[in-house]
């Protein structure tokens, strides 16, 4: 029987949800709002059920977009997924966020093959976090915290096509003019991690719901308030 999938994205800026059934997305919703996922979490997921005519206990899995990414915007999505998870004793798919901007980048990109992806989630000031992608969203570094400069990425530039996307690209794209470097603008979209939750869902690679903690890459640190008092 065809799977149906819940979909969650909030590891940045972006809320979004989506429902798939077998290898179709039939419900979704976007909102690309900061600090916004405690308020439209729930009721997005309620109304891509309500669209698809679909009762939650249905559900044959949940995929999460597990980082790197914001520290809230990424316990907020864990909690919600673990929750529903235990609760329907349904499995969790855990899908990398700079995959997931790769299968976004690559559904745009048609005109050139054997070339690299190198998606960035903003950071602080000119760090991104990032790892380098094959042409077919595969993972050919580990993801790292890195500053962006003049030397980023220079070797490989200078031998591969790399199409650089995310939320931090545009910040990075004036550092990085370089004949081979292509920008490509790919959104977070829950959408985006239908291609490799499948395959994770027919291979059985589920994360541990009672020990399962999203991918933070950073530890986070807590500011001190400059509120008087506090």
């Amino acid at each position: 029987m065809p799977p149906i999938l819940l979909h969650l994205e909030t590891a940045t800026e972006t809320c979004s949800v989506a429902l798939s059934k077998a290898n179709k997305i039939i419900a979704s919703v976007n909102l690309d709002k900061g600090n916004s996922h405690t308020e439209h979490l729930f009721p997005f997921i309620e109304q891509v059920l309500a669209e698809s005519n679909c009762n939650i206990s249905e559900l044959n899995g949940v995929v999460l977009s597990i980082g790197p990414g914001s520290y809230t915007g990424l316990r907020i999505g864990a909690s919600a997924a673990k929750g529903i998870c235990y609760a329907l004793n349904i499995p969790l798919i855990g899908i990398s966020t700079l995959q997931s901007i790769v299968f976004s980048a690559i559904s745009k990109q048609k005109e050139e093959q054997k070339v690299l992806y190198c998606p960035m989630i903003d950071a602080r000031r000119m760090e991104v976090f990032t790892a380098l992608f094959d042409e077919n969203g595969t993972a050919i570094t580990e993801a790292e915290a890195k500053i962006v400069d003049e030397h980023f990425l220079a070797s490989e530039l200078e031998s591969h096509i790399i199409y650089f996307c995310g939320n931090g690209m545009p910040k990075c794209q004036p550092i990085l003019q370089h004949k081979n470097a292509r920008f490509i603008d790919a959104p977070l979209d829950a959408t985006n991690m239908l291609l490799p939750a499948l395959v994770k869902y027919e291979n059985k690679e589920f994360e541990d719901v009672a020990y399962f903690e999203p991918f933070y890459l950073k530890e986070y640190l807590a500011k001190k308030s400059v509120v008087k008092g506090l």
